[in-house]
C-alpha cells in the first residue's frame, strides 16, 4: 500500500525528540555548570545541616502536610471540570449551570470547613 504510514511513527519521533533534549539537557548542565563542592555539598543533605536519626518507623509528619496535598488535589480536579464546562456552556442551558453551581457549593463548603479549623495556617 503507497501512501499509507504507520500512525506509530509521529508518537516514537515525538519521544525521541523528548528524550533527546532531557540527555542534551542533563549534558550541557555538566558541562556548564559551576563545580564548587565542599564538605557540606557532599554530604547526604545538600542544604549543610547534619542529618538527625529518625525513629525505627520513619518519624511522624505533622498533618497539615496531607491536608495541603488533598486541598491541592480537590482545586486540581475542580478546575479539570471546569474548563469543559466552560467551553462547552452554550449546549448545556441551565442544565448544566445548576450542575456546576451544586459542584461549586460543594467544593466552597469543603474548602470553608478546612479553613474554619485551620487547616490552611502555616504556624
Amino acid at each position: 500500500m503507497i501512501g499509507t504510514s504507520n500512525p506509530y511513527i509521529p508518537i516514537l519521533v515525538i519521544g525521541a525528540i523528548g528524550l533527546g533534549f532531557a540527555i542534551f539537557s542533563v549534558g550541557i548542565s555538566l558541562l556548564t555548570g559551576p563545580a564548587r563542592y565542599n564538605r557540606a555539598k557532599l554530604d547526604a543533605y545538600e542544604c549543610g545541616i547534619e542529618p538527625s536519626p529518625q525513629a525505627a518507623e520513619g518519624g511522624r509528619f505533622p498533618v497539615k502536610y496531607f491536608l495541603t496535598a488533598m486541598l491541592f488535589i480537590i482545586f486540581d480536579i475542580e478546575i479539570v471540570f471546569l474548563y469543559p464546562w466552560a467551553v462547552t456552556f452554550d449546549q448545556l442551558g441551565l442544565f448544566g449551570l445548576v450542575e456546576m453551581g451544586i459542584f461549586i457549593a460543594t467544593v466552597f463548603v469543603a474548602f470553608t470547613y478546612v479553613w474554619r479549623r485551620g487547616g490552611l495556617e502555616w504556624d
